[in-house]
């Protein structure tokens, strides 16, 4: 059983785009909110800008109480709290230090809703190449896929992003 005046952590689900808005609102009332932002090159057709985007589409990791909940999900932009087992889900303080201490590094992250495994038909759904089916294999520890030329026997070995990667059902 939770304590009332514990204060936990809480993955919350936001409206689409509003993660940084969220994140504001909630710590104007003095709720402690945490948005892991990832820098990104964002290109369009007349310029190229560096954004910071959130790590996690639509999350916001909060710290709160038992009763401080009601509050949370009155602030605009807030959809709901995940639950898992049919209870509101926690995490643990240590996940929150690891993913600040990840987000520090110069790593360059790719978050994936989906699991990827070696063998696994997978269909390029962004880039350059996107259509293009393949077969994941790991080369030293990197993800890379292997497209099968059709009908010449021949394959191609490329890395790319797995966010760019779907797996094929």
């Amino acid at each position: 059983m939770i304590n009332s005046n514990q204060y936990n952590w809480y993955p919350v689900y936001t409206n689409p785009r509003a993660e940084k808005k969220v994140t504001e609102l909630l710590s104007r009332k003095g709720i402690e909110a945490y948005l892991p932002l990832c820098r990104q090159l964002k290109v369009w057709s007349d310029r190229k800008k560096w954004v910071e985007e959130p790590l996690i589409k639509s999350y916001v990791f909060i710290k709160i109480s038992e009763h401080q909940k009601t509050e949370v999900l009155s602030t605009r932009g807030v959809c709901r709290f995940l639950y898992f087992s049919g209870r509101v889900a926690t995490m643990p303080q240590r996940q929150i230090e690891q993913l600040k201490l990840l987000m520090a590094t110069e790593a360059e992250l790719d978050v994936i809703d989906y699991k990827l495994e070696k063998g696994t038909q997978v269909r390029v759904k962004a880039g350059t190449l996107q259509g293009l089916t393949g077969q994941l294999v790991e080369f030293r520890s990197e993800k890379k896929v292997m497209l099968k030329i059709e009908h010449t026997g021949h394959f191609i070995l490329i890395q790319i992003p797995t966010v760019f990667l779907e797996p094929i059902e």
